[in-house]
C-alpha cells in the first residue's frame, strides 16, 4: 500500500504520510528482522517528511514484503548518519550500504563531471530534464560514476529547480546579488557561478544551513522549494527569488561489494522497487514545486520572477560556460549541449 498519495502532496501531506510510513517501517523491522538475510542501510542528508526520504521508506517496506523478510533496508534520514561527506566515505569503505547525493555537490568532490548537469541556467524544464538524464547525458554519467567503483542505480531522484532566497535584500535582477553572503553546497562549480553572479559565496553543509542562516553568518542561500519548505529556510528568510537557476537530482549509490553479494533475485527485486520509487518521487517534488509557492507565502516568503535570461548572459559574458566547458571537456560538453543548446 502506498504511503504517499501521487496526486496531491502539502507540507501537511508529507508529515501524515511519514506518520504513515514509520508505523509499516517499524512493523516490518519487527516481523522481518529475525529472518533477514541481508540488513542494509541507507543515509540521505534530507528530512524525513521530503519526497526522497518518504518513497524510499516506501520503497523498503515494498521489499521487505516481496522479499519475506530476507532484505531489510534500514532508512536514515536528515544526516542521522552524519554529513555527505561523512556518509560518501562511509558508502566507499562498507560502512554504508546505500546513499543518496546530489551529483552537483557531494558526488562531485570524487567524480568532477557527476556535476554537469548543474550547470547554471540551462535547463527550460522537466521534459528536458528526463530526456537527458533518462538518455545518453545519464548513461554518461553512470558510467562515470561505476568507473570509480560505486554502484549506481539507473534512475535518478529528483531535487529540483533552485531558487534563491534571502533575509532582507530581494533579487530582481544579476546586479541585486552583488556582494551578498551566499550559502552554497560544498561545490565549485555552485562556487563559481554566483561568484560569476557578483555574489560571495560560502559552502556550507545542509545541515548547518538553518543555524548560518539564523546567526546571518550567510545574507541568503539556494535549493528547491520543497527543501525551503522541510527544512523551515522561511523562518529566517523574507525573499525568494523563482530562478530555477540550476536543476539538480540525487544518485542513489551503492558500495559496490555490498551490491555485489546480493543474489540476482534480490538485485532485481531491489533495483526495480527502488528506481521505481525514483520515478514516482520525481512526480512528487515536481508537483509540490507548483504548490509550494502559496503555502510559502502563507508562511511570510514574499517572490519575485526574475528574467533568467539577464542571469544567463551575465555568466556567459563572465566566461563561466567556457571555463566549464574546458574542465569537463568537449565531448562531455557536446552531451550537455545536445539536451539544452548552445551554451558557449
Amino acid at each position: 500500500m502506498s504511503t504517499i498519495t501521487d496526486a496531491r502532496m502539502s507540507r501537511r501531506g508529507l508529515l501524515l504520510g511519514t506518520a504513515a510510513a514509520t508505523t509499516v517501517s517499524t512493523f516490518g523491522i519487527r516481523t522481518a528482522k529475525a529472518a533477514a538475510a541481508y540488513e542494509y542501510k541507507y543515509g540521505t542528508n534530507v528530512p524525513a517528511t521530503h519526497p526522497l526520504s518518504m518513497r524510499a521508506q516506501e520503497a523498503a517496506d515494498a521489499i521487505a514484503k516481496e522479499t519475506d523478510g530476507r532484505f531489510l533496508l534500514r532508512v536514515f534520514p536528515n544526516n542521522q548518519l552524519g554529513g555527505d561527506t561523512d556518509m560518501l566515505a562511509q558508502l566507499r569503505s562498507g560502512g554504508l550500504e546505500f546513499f543518496s547525493v546530489s551529483g552537483v555537490a557531494g558526488l562531485s568532490t570524487l567524480i568532477p563531471a557527476g556535476a554537469m548537469y548543474g550547470i547554471g541556467f540551462v535547463w527550460p524544464d522537466y521534459p528536458t530534464v528526463w530526456r537527458a538524464m533518462d538518455g545518453e547525458l545519464g548513461v554518461l554519467l553512470r558510467k562515470q560514476i561505476n568507473a570509480a567503483g560505486i554502484f549506481v542505480m539507473d534512475r535518478i531522484w529528483n531535487s529540483g529547480f533552485r531558487q534563491i532566497t534571502t533575509r532582507s535584500t530581494p533579487i530582481t535582477k544579476p546586479e541585486d546579488l552583488a556582494g551578498l553572503k551566499m550559502r552554497v553546497p560544498v561545490s565549485t562549480l555552485w562556487t563559481s557561478m554566483f561568484s560569476a553572479l557578483g555574489a560571495f559565496p560560502t559552502s556550507i553543509n545542509l545541515s548547518e544551513v538553518y543555524s548560518a542562516l539564523q546567526t546571518k553568518v550567510v545574507d541568503g542561500q539556494e535549493n528547491p522549494l520543497v527543501t525551503i519548505s522541510t527544512a523551515k529556510f522561511y523562518e529566517v528568510q523574507k525573499h525568494c527569488a523563482l530562478t530555477n537557476h540550476m536543476w539538480d537530482g540525487y544518485w542513489f549509490l551503492g558500495n559496490r561489494r555490498a551490491w555485489e553479494r546480493l543474489p540476482t533475485d534480490l538485485k532485481e527485486i531491489v533495483s526495480r522497487h527502488i528506481n521505481g520509487a525514483a520515478l514516482r518521487q520525481r512526480a512528487d517534488v515536481e508537483n509540490l514545486g507548483n504548490s509550494l509557492r502559496a503555502e510559502l507565502q502563507g508562511q511570510g516568503l514574499e517572490f519575485t520572477e526574475p528574467d533568467r535570461s539577464a542571469f544567463r548572459e551575465k555568466l556567459r559574458k563572465a566566461g563561466f560556460y567556457d571555463q566549464w566547458r574546458k574542465k569537463f571537456g568537449d565531448q562531455a560538453w557536446g552531451v550537455l549541449e545536445e539536451a539544452v543548446g548552445k551554451l558557449a
